[in-house]
């Protein structure tokens, strides 16, 4: 028993871990964009706007990830514990923590998710739309809209508990949080919709992406999140089936967490990091073409200084020469 507590405290503390890690990832990119946008602003570069348009929808993509990684966080088993932070809670307080859990990560925040990394994608096939900041708030208008339907889900109280039961208690004073098996499939569900659309949607990308290397992305952000969220869903269903206490609980949660983390990460870096480090690259290497050009240009005056310099030189020294032999005595 204490091997297998050391294993779950174990998963915890690294679950603990990669959520910071996500969240210092996320406050980079946040700082990052911050930065890109002051440079599109103060050095005039119009041309690079478009790509700092879409800021509030990077910034929410963040935020909602930031919320779901807490929310991790909170249903872990390592916190209720006897002894341990959640354990000092009452029994109803515990269980209201993990219904809450359920609402703000399974109902709001993953789906919220999936919905903006969509839109981001969409983003990229529209010309100006994204330069309005009336496109960012419409776009968490539709995100808000598309979500309410698994966000807000009637539980029938004649189903068996595991479909409706958010914790389960153990010796009347600790609740351990637990996946409802009618959430998992309200969000399979909405999974399985995203990712044929999300198919359609990159196969659009492709067409008309001529970049191998931005071909490349797509695939790798297709690949994640076709492979990452069924995986995730899959997980939780089968969550059910064992005890929450145990260590095949854990090891299914960490699983499951770990899958969607991976995804959102390259969600992240896809669209969030990458195009804006793409811009201030494109911005470097205009630059360094400016310098070259301008090099070019003094290459050419000095080129054209010298061939007339050494014309000049030339009918100089040829003068030199004719008067020289016109007084040379010896060809007299």
């Amino acid at each position: 028993m204490r091997v297998t507590g050391f294993i779950s405290d174990a998963l915890g503390v690294v679950t603990i871990c990669l959520v910071s890690g996500l969240f210092l990832l996320g406050l980079f990119c946040i700082i990052y964009s911050f930065y890109f946008r002051s440079r599109v602003r103060g050095h005039g570069l119009v041309q690079y706007s478009y790509f700092s348009g879409p800021l509030i929808i990077r910034i929410t993509y963040i935020f909602l990830a930031v919320w779901w990684g807490v929310g991790e966080i909170i249903r872990l088993n390592l916190l209720r514990c006897k002894g341990r932070f959640l354990d000092t809670l009452t029994l109803q307080w515990q269980e209201n923590i993990c219904k809450c859990y359920i609402i703000s990560n399974l109902g709001f925040a993953e789906p919220c998710m999936f919905l903006t990394l969509v839109f981001l994608l969409r983003a990229s096939l529209q010309r100006s739309g994204t330069l309005s900041r009336k496109w960012n708030v419409k776009t968490i208008g539709f995100v808000l809209l598309y979500c309410f339907p698994v966000l807000y889900k009637e539980h029938n109280p004649k189903l068996p508990s595991y479909f409706i039961s958010s914790s389960k208690t153990s010796d009347g004073i600790i609740a351990f949080c637990s996946y409802p098996l009618l959430s998992t499939i309200f969000l399979g569900i909405f999974a399985t919709v995203l990712t044929a659309y999300l198919f359609c949607l990159g196969g659009r990308i492709l067409h008309l992406v001529i970049n191998k290397g931005l071909q490349k992305r797509v695939y790798r952000l297709i690949f994640c999140v076709s492979c990452f969220l069924p995986l995730r869903v899959l997980l939780l269903g089968l969550s059910v089936l064992t005890d929450q206490q145990g260590l095949a609980f854990d090891s299914i949660s960490f699983l499951a967490f770990l899958s969607l983390l991976c995804c959102t990460g390259v969600g992240i870096c896809m669209l969030v990091y990458l195009p804006i480090a793409d811009s201030l690259s494109l911005r470097n290497l205009q630059r360094d073409v400016e310098a070259r050009r301008v090099t070019v240009d003094e290459y050419d005056n000095d080129t054209v200084s010298l061939i007339s310099n050494r014309s000049d030189l030339g009918r100089n020294l040829s003068g030199s020469f004719v008067e020289l032999s016109l007084f040379n005595p010896s060809q007299h």
